[in-house]
């Protein structure tokens, strides 16, 4: 059996896309694709995976990673180089990290956030992100999209004009906050919707949850 047979039957038992897979390794989609293959894009013969490779697909798949390469012994050469092979015209993936999901949040009219964690999404590890949202509604288009997965940094307070998940009495929404002297402003990026203002007693109903650094779309 060769690494990507490996990952090929896998996915079959487990029912993951190889986009899933590939979140799940923080190896690239394309580059999954060429290890199921078998076939090296630069000089059309087979792929030879590199440590890190087999070291990355080990984790994903709960292996140990001198099983993978007993499976792999006799079928397939290996690198010893640490470096993944990349095909011309991509970049390899950011070092990834684990967070949970936590809910949706709106863009628009703010909803109740769930608290309850959906399921852990893969995002850059250099966001230093805290959990995610996915984000409904078209209030803070163009820049974020309705389905668009946000990263959120846990943080009490953010700059003005940074986009916060802010929470007023339970309810929840992604804006630009901008703070001043008397006043909160909760701003959408559309301006088909106008801004949240927020005046003296009812500023004691904001909570910042924290600064939105990152996000995550389909293509």
């Amino acid at each position: 059996m060769i690494l990507g047979d490996l990952i090929k039957e896998y996915r079959r038992e487990h029912g993951y896309s190889m986009d899933q897979f590939a979140k799940m390794s923080g190896l690239s989609k394309a580059y999954i694709s060429i290890l199921e293959r078998n076939v090296n894009p630069v000089n059309n013969k087979p792929v030879i995976p590199s440590l890190e490779t087999i070291k990355a697909v080990a984790q994903a798949i709960n292996m140990d990673f001198n099983d993978v390469i007993a499976v792999l012994d006799g079928n397939q050469p290996v690198s010893l180089k640490n470096e993944p092979e990349i095909p011309p015209g991509f970049q390899p993936m950011p070092a990834m990290t684990e967070v949970p999901l936590v809910g949706r949040i709106a863009c628009g009219t703010p909803i109740t956030a769930e608290e309850n964690v959906e399921r852990k999404v893969c995002v850059p590890a250099k966001w230093r992100a805290t959990f995610t949202l996915t984000c409904e509604g078209s209030s803070m288009e163009p820049s974020i999209h309705d389905g668009d997965l946000v990263a959120i940094r846990s943080q009490p307070t953010v700059e003005n004009g940074e986009v916060a998940a802010v929470r007023i009495d339970g309810e929840a929404t992604l804006k630009r906050v901008y703070l001043h002297e008397s006043f909160i402003e909760l701003r959408a990026e559309n301006p088909a919707f106008e801004s949240i203002i927020l005046t003296r007693e009812e500023m004691n109903t904001v909570t910042i949850e924290g600064k939105a650094v990152g996000l995550c779309r389909d293509i």
